[in-house]
């Protein structure tokens, strides 16, 4: 089966730290996800150790789809409180960290200078996802869960064309 090519040019690890944390930011389970996926096929190093084994693996896999799947449902609660509060505001800088971190660990490049982008992209994911749901709720009369939905869209082939542009960059 023929693979689908990026449609960004290959990206330095560095962008792609920054770019994958700025999807945690909208969508946490986004990039985990994707990065469990491709780990299982082998165009993904996490790290070496248990942990790394275990995130590839088939149940690995399956519960970080199960994870994604989860998150998709919960954002279009009206229960769910804001990305920006500061439960899942820290998560989403912690994961933003971790993916940005195995970013740089499979290029071969300092983890810390990958969990620091990682970091901000986060930040700034999230901080941009909040606001831009707020303007277009207050501009059309789109219901939220809609709303919701074109982000996760946008959150899933943001992340899809950073993965697969990492490819190419080898």
């Amino acid at each position: 089966m023929d693979r689908i090519p990026s449609p960004l040019p290959p990206l330095p690890p560095p962008a792609r730290a920054l770019l994958l944390g700025f999807v945690t930011g909208l969508r946490s389970q986004v990039p985990v996800a994707l990065l469990a996926i491709e780990s299982q096929q082998g165009r993904f190093d996490p790290g070496a150790g248990r942990l790394a084994r275990r995130f590839s693996s088939s149940e690995g896999v399956a519960g970080s789809l199960v994870a994604f799947a989860g998150e998709l449902v919960a954002d279009k609660l009206p229960i769910t409180p804001r990305r920006t509060t500061s439960g899942p505001f820290l998560q989403r800088l912690a994961t933003g960290a971790t993916i940005g971190a195995a970013v740089h660990y499979d290029a071969g490049r300092p983890r810390p200078l990958g969990a620091l982008l990682g970091t901000a992209g986060a930040g700034a994911g999230a901080w941009a996802g909040t606001r831009a749901r707020v303007f277009v709720a207050e501009r059309t009369s789109l219901p939220a869960p809609l709303i919701g939905a074109v982000e996760d869209l946008l959150a899933v082939a943001l992340a899809y064309a950073v993965v697969t542009a990492g490819r190419d960059a080898g």
